[in-house]
């Protein structure tokens, strides 16, 4: 395996740990090295193309995994959002009354 196909997969194996443990300012810094080495995977894998296939069949699976995660926690703040707003005009109605 090749140093850069190496690199590939250390990238996404740091990369599936930080969405377990919801790290989401690692995963962005993540993402960048691992678009990174997926470029120098390429170049780099002319003679280790079953390697390369599989670990880019990885990273396709987790990076499913995160736009699963993200959406859910975009979900989760909307909500959060949601329930802040409506505390806020609650609050806003009793100041007037109160």
């Amino acid at each position: 395996m090749s140093t850069s196909v190496q690199r590939l997969q250390n990238t996404g194996t740091a990369m599936r740990q930080a969405l377990f443990t919801q790290d989401w300012a690692a995963i962005g810094e993540l993402d960048l090295q691992c678009r990174q080495a997926v470029e120098d995977a390429i170049v780099d894998a002319a003679d280790d193309d079953g390697a390369l296939r599989a670990r880019m069949e990885e990273l396709l699976e987790l990076y499913k995994e995160l736009v699963t995660a993200c959406q859910a926690e975009r979900q989760r703040l909307a909500s959060e959002l949601v329930q802040l707003n409506q505390s806020h005009q609650g609050a806003k109605v009793y100041q007037l009354f109160g």
